[in-house]
């Protein structure tokens, strides 16, 4: 893999506002080694439950370059599911689940229609469009979730399509624009989440934090966001709502960046939970839409800054 000369964590790095040689050096890497197309990020997994080595690296070559991949597999079972994304993320290094509120007890959910019970109140167990956002945005900004894993064991009938943007393209793009706009979305007061009120009763206090955030540890960037508008209330400050136009403008545009792809059965998603979206959809009558989803503490292993340009 291409190497670039770069700081180490602890030291000016390509994410420090007062660092622009350490930036350009990065930005340049990865503009250039960014994959053209949701197609380049697709890998074949034989079996996944014993990725072979090369299998392995071309996953990880797609997630340092563009913070996600696409596996592709021929087992698609309901009740191995579980099985098979806990098996992805043990081999790709991602094991503390977030189990959160709505998750099953295993603390992977199972993403389907729900007519009956608290799931409905909840868009992911709808057919309704998502729009676009980063898991675990409402979390506490040390349980943040580093990586997601998505797989598909059922498809619609009919939508359902994901959108995905790399979070570091999105970060480029915006400091490009204006140094400012970075600055803005890395105060830490940028985003509120409003508590969580159920009937009456608060099951979650309201969050505040960064929308970009560098872990002190490896120097990787972070990013929580969401474009719900009832969920979120922004710092009022200008240039932080110009920011937020920015992205909203990027988001809804036709960015080559922005890749599109409807999950079938048997393809997986495995990312550092990037930018995304989802379409509305319609199940059948054979076809009711089934995604697993893992979300984790843990950054996908071997994709630090330090690891991605060892050398």
């Amino acid at each position: 893999m291409t190497t670039v000369d770069t700081t180490r964590p602890g030291q000016s790095g390509p994410f420090d506002l007062a660092s622009g040689e350490a930036y350009k050096r990065w930005r340049d890497w990865k503009l250039d080694a960014h994959p053209k197309a949701a197609g380049d990020l697709a890998v074949e997994v034989a079996d996944p439950f014993n990725i072979t080595d090369a299998e392995y690296e071309a996953l990880l070559d797609r997630v340092r370059r563009a913070n996600m991949a696409l596996y592709v597999t021929k087992a698609v079972n309901a009740e191995t599911g579980k099985d098979l994304i806990r098996a992805i993320g043990t081999r790709m290094g991602i094991e503390r689940l977030d189990s959160n509120m709505l998750a099953d007890d295993d603390g992977i959910t199972a993403l389907t229609v729900i007519k009956e019970g608290r799931r409905p109140r909840y868009i992911p167990y709808t057919n309704r469009k998502i729009a676009w956002h980063t898991d675990g945005y409402y979390n506490t900004l040390d349980r943040q979730n580093r990586s997601l894993n998505l797989y598909c064991v059922q498809d619609s009938e009919a939508g359902g399509e994901n959108a995905a943007l790399d979070h570091e393209i999105a970060y480029i793009l915006m400091r490009e624009e204006n140094l400012d706009y970075i600055e803005a979305f890395m105060h830490p007061h940028c985003m509120t989440i409003p508590a969580n009120v159920e009937d009456g009763r608060e099951i979650r206090e309201a969050r505040t934090g960064p929308v970009f955030s560098v872990d002190a540890q490896d120097g990787t960037l972070h990013m929580r966001y969401t474009t719900r508008k009832r969920n979120i209330v922004w710092r009022d400050d200008p240039k932080t709502l110009e920011a937020v136009a920015f992205l909203e403008g990027l988001t809804n545009g036709d960015s080559p960046y922005i890749f599109r792809h409807r999950q079938t059965p048997g393809h997986g998603v495995v990312s550092t939970n990037v930018l995304h979206d989802r379409a509305g959809f319609e199940d059948g009558e054979t076809k009711k839409r089934l995604i697993y989803r893992a979300r984790y503490y843990d950054r996908i292993k071997g994709t630090t800054l330090g690891e991605v340009f060892a050398g």
